[in-house]
Parts: structure tokens; sequence; C-alpha cells
């Protein structure tokens, strides 16, 4: 499918971002005290067993060891960009979704220490630049992956941030035996449901309000140059993906905020998104 598809993508995301505008007016903004997501939503903690076998989207917790400029740490996106990621998967294909509430898809709050991390076909972790993983978290990470399972670690910027994930990453998946690439555009991955031909930059609603909607890099010429890199098992299978200097979440989680921001991004943003869900679903 080319960018016909994509067209059609925005159409529908367009006649069903109503929802979206409602909720963010709805859950408004809330403080950071104990295990709430960036916009104040008390977290959803893993029920054993879960609820249902339907697809579900789990949020990685995890301790922050330093801090990066506009970040929150495990809080980044959570729960909202996974929640209207699995929303516009549901509306968009045949997939059947876990769901909270009639119109709520759930997004799990996990530890890599949790039994439940195992029942988490598809993890995500956002500022990941500020992470800091002990020799059992990265014991587990390992296994997980070994297992079957499906990183997407996204919304981290510039050099330090590159250095200080991929430093931790190696203690669960060494370099030498699972080296980290520029996934090209010949992938299949980029052509699962829509044909992607570039990595979008998208920046957080917030840096692009400040700067008028004009500048996209949030560590200037540092991060000019958006990633999609990834780690492959023994068969050459992607097993994590790594979007670096760009905020994917972004233009899933604010879509009903700012029409500008929604028209810029989200397409771009959700077009990619489903690829790498319907590639962790279908290898």
């Amino acid at each position: 499918m080319g960018r016909r598809a994509v067209y059609l993508l925005a159409a529908v995301l367009v006649l069903s971002s109503g929802f979206a505008y409602a909720q963010f007016r709805q859950r408004g903004f809330g403080g950071f005290g104990g295990l709430r997501g960036e916009q104040g939503d008390p977290a959803e903690l893993p029920q054993t067993p879960m609820p249902d076998r339907n697809f579900t989207a789990c949020h990685m917790l995890y301790t922050s060891v330093r801090r990066e400029a506009n970040g929150a740490g495990w809080r980044t996106d959570y729960p909202w960009g996974e929640r209207h990621l699995m929303m516009r998967l549901a509306e968009l294909t045949k997939t059947r979704v876990s769901w909270l509430t009639a119109d709520t898809p759930h997004s799990w709050l996990v530890r890599l220490t949790d039994d439940a991390l195992f029942d988490c076909s598809f993890l995500m972790a956002s500022d990941v630049g500020t992470i800091g993983l002990s020799a059992e978290e990265a014991l587990r990470l390992r296994l997980y992956l070994e297992k079957g399972g499906f990183l997407w670690v996204d919304d981290f910027w510039g050099d330090a941030a590159w250095a200080q994930w991929t430093r931790e990453l190696a203690k669960a998946m060494p370099p030498a035996e699972f080296p980290i690439e520029d996934v090209p555009m010949t992938d299949p991955i980029f052509r699962t449901m829509f044909e992607v031909t570039k990595i979008p930059q998208v920046t957080s609603i917030r840096f692009w309000r400040s700067s008028g909607g004009r500048v996209t890099s949030e560590r200037g010429s540092e991060s000019a140059v958006p990633h999609l890199r990834a780690l492959r098992d023994k068969h050459g299978r992607i097993v994590a993906v790594m979007t670096h200097n760009t905020d994917m979440s972004d233009s899933f989680e604010r879509e009903g905020e700012d029409p500008q921001f929604f028209y810029q991004f989200s397409p771009d943003g959700y077009a990619l998104g489903i690829n790498i869900m319907l590639y962790a679903l279908t290898h």
C-alpha cells in the first residue's frame, strides 16, 4: 500500500480524533505523585492472570539514574501513548485488543522483574536515556526477548541519551552478540501495512509549541537526524526497535490536543507505529 493508504489513514484518524480530544479534556493534567502517568493518570498494574488473551501493550517501569531536559522518566507518554496506538490498531486492523472499558484499551505498567512481564507480548518505554538496569533486570530483559517478547523504546534525544541507553542495554544484550543496526528502508517492517518511506521526526507538543511549530529537532544539530534502530535474533527477526531523535509516542498521545500538531505528525506516526505492532505480531 502506498501514499494513498497513508492519506486514507489520515482521513480515518480525523473522523475519530474527536474521542481523543474528549479524553484529553476529561483527564487534564495531574501531579507525578505515586504510580501515575505523565498526565496524572493512575497506573494500571498487571493482573494475575491477565483478564483476557487479547493483544495488549505494556509500559516499562524503570529507575532513572540521570535526567534529560523535558523528560519524565518512566512516566513519559504513559498511558495514553500506548492506549491511542492500541485504539487505532483495533480500528484499522482486525487485531483483537484488550480493553479496560468499552472505549479505552489496557496499558499495563510492569517492572522487568514482574512475572506479568511474560504476559506482555509488546513492551514500550520512553525517555530511556535516563534508564538504569540492575543485573536482575538485565537478565529478565534478555529472557523476555529470547522468549518472544518485543520491545520498543522511544523519545530519547542526542548523544548522551543514546550512550546511556546502549550502555544499559549491553548488560542484557551484549553488542558483540546482538549488534544494533539502523534498519534499512528496504526492510519489511516499513511495509507490513503502510508504505513508510522515511523515519518521521516528531517533537513533543511542548517543544513544538515553544518553537512555533517550525522546529522538530529537540537537541539542535546533534539530534537533527531521526533513526529507527533495531536488535535482531539469530534468525534475523527484529526483537527490539529504538526510535531515537524522535518522539513517536507524542504523535499518538497528543493527537487530540491541537489540529495542526495532528496533521503534521499523527498520520505518519501512526503509519510507522501500526507497522511496528503488526511486525511484532507476525514475526
